[in-house]
């Protein structure tokens, strides 16, 4: 399962919507609300979709 379609599983109703913004030279960020949660150019990896979700329940 994408991260996306794990997000709007566990979330979906909490949210007003979810954007995709693509990117070049390996950026993959994951923001709520301006705040930057994860950020793949930071830690060099992508996260696990249990990472991401877990931050989110903490802010949500």
């Amino acid at each position: 399962m994408s991260l996306s379609e794990a997000i709007m599983d566990a979330f979906g109703q909490r949210f007003g919507a979810l954007k995709l913004i693509p990117s070049d030279g390996g950026a993959f960020e994951v923001r709520l609300d301006g705040e930057l949660l994860y950020s793949k150019l930071q830690t060099g990896d992508f996260p696990e979709n249990k990472q991401i979700l877990d931050q989110l329940k903490g802010k949500i």
